[in-house]
């Protein structure tokens, strides 16, 4: 097998959860008169990952109000992954198939108290070695800096680690530290264009079929 190291992203990959950031950043920007739309969240979250709360500075929102806001639809978001379905099907199967092959890692743009809300529910962190979140680096996906970080711990070179994607800004990421990447596309992302991406796959037991041949 060419490669030694699996770094996965988390939202969307693992888990079914940016359905719940999507309905949570969208239900506290209505209340200022912003519509998002998830062609508008598609661009700015998941292309751009420059987020949405400049769109309440352009409505004369100061920062401590935005900052409010952003309490609030954290607050939204905790409430939801405590309670929502959020493993995605296969995934706990292709994991446990994995495990005993691969050094794994979870590479995410995600705040780690949100991170641990969710793995405290789906006990995915038995498989795998470390995972880095948006506190690990300095600048979040679509920068390389989660993934340079994610290959300096892993301690394997980067020409033997694979990133397993979504969207297009950890696309990006991946490839600008120089990782090959499977995307995974999600009902948000599969309108983007992945043609840079190593192999575009159909769901993530794609991913344990073909590393393991079969």
């Amino acid at each position: 097998m060419p490669y030694r190291a699996l770094l996965w992203d988390n939202d969307g990959v693992l888990v079914d959860t940016e359905s719940l950031y999507f309905a949570a950043t969208r239900a506290v920007m209505a209340r200022i008169g912003v519509d998002l739309t998830e062609e508008l969240y598609f661009e700015l979250f998941l292309v751009r990952s420059s987020g949405a709360w400049h769109l309440a500075a352009e409505r004369g929102l100061g920062e401590a109000e935005i900052a409010a806001l952003r309490r609030e639809r954290n607050a939204i978001y905790i409430g939801l992954l405590e309670k929502e379905p959020l493993v995605i099907g296969g995934v706990r199967e292709a994991l446990r198939e994995l495990r005993p092959h691969f050094l794994m890692g979870i590479v995410t743009s995600s705040r780690r108290d949100h991170f641990e809300a969710i793995h405290r529910r789906t006990g995915f962190r038995q498989y795998f070695d470390f995972a880095l979140t948006i506190e690990d680096y300095a600048r979040s996906k679509p920068a390389p800096d989660p993934y340079l970080a994610a290959i300096a711990r892993a301690g394997v070179p980067a020409a033997e680690c694979l990133a397993i994607e979504d969207a297009p800004r950890g696309l990006i990421a991946a490839r600008a530290a120089g990782l090959d990447c499977w995307v995974v596309p999600t009902a948000f992302s599969r309108r983007a264009d992945f043609s840079t991406a190593t192999r575009v796959l159909g769901g993530v037991h794609e991913v344990a079929a073909g590393l393991l041949g079969r």
